[in-house]
């Protein structure tokens, strides 16, 4: 009962009731717990040095991708009952990558909704996190049963094509690889820098091949930033179509 009367207050009488209509269709329910959800969207580059962790969306994405993480490799696991192992890991990093939650995000206009709460420029990655935060959110709000169905309803049937990720090769580094000893040319990979941004660890690599630079990447894991690197080489060689 309580809880309704939140969803009616959040919905129609609040001051955040546009915000409440626009989540809405996003997560087929009304929110009775609007903070959180407002959180969700609070990037970290508006908080206040004082307050740091309580008025960011960090931690929310922290349960997140765990949640996420979770519940695409159960649905994997009774979606596809005849595969190995190595198949449900390699389609589940395919499902919750951060350049795959990216394209999620942008796909289910996140940026709107970060733009309300962050005075600072959005970049790529905040649509991934917010991805999670958001998970996070409704996890607290509905409980793992009414977070699966979100993922599942609202998520993955809505902005992925799982069909289309079983022939998809997103291991480009092996790509590079298989491609450069085919055509006789050596490759290596090179830590140009490891730095602090927002806080944590970033890595800057670069991609060699018969001892020229072809592409550098920064990300906040080394073996993305040399999956990146290799993708953008790839790109750069001609033998890689950026879409």
């Amino acid at each position: 009962m309580i809880r309704t009367i939140f969803k009616f207050y959040n919905y129609y009488i609040s001051k955040d009731k546009n915000f409440t209509r626009k989540l809405r269709p996003l997560l087929g329910f009304t929110p009775a717990n609007l903070k959180i959800f407002k959180l969700a969207f609070s990037h970290k580059s508006t908080s206040s040095e004082k307050a740091y962790a309580m008025q960011n969306n960090e931690r929310l994405e922290y349960l997140g991708d765990a949640v996420l993480g979770t519940i695409v490799a159960e649905y994997l696991f009774k979606k596809y009952p005849g595969k190995n192992e190595g198949f449900l890991t390699k389609m589940r990093s395919k499902i919750v990558k951060r350049k795959a939650l990216n394209k999620i995000g942008d796909k289910m206009g996140l940026d709107v909704l970060l733009n309300e709460y962050n005075q600072t420029r959005l970049s790529r990655s905040m649509l991934g996190n917010a991805v999670e935060a958001l998970v996070g959110a409704v996890y607290l709000e509905k409980g793992y049963t009414g977070t699966r169905e979100f993922v599942i309803q609202k998520v993955l049937r809505n902005y992925v094509d799982v069909h289309e990720l079983e022939t998809v090769d997103d291991n480009y580094k092996s790509q590079l690889l298989e491609w450069c000893q085919k055509n006789g040319r050596s490759v290596s990979y090179k830590l140009l820098a490891r730095y602090k941004f927002e806080k944590r660890d970033r890595f800057k690599v670069a991609v060699v091949i018969n001892g020229k630079k072809m592409a550098t990447a920064d990300d906040y894991n080394k073996k993305s930033a040399e999956q990146t690197a290799s993708e953008k080489a790839m790109q750069a060689l001609g033998i890689l179509i950026d879409d």
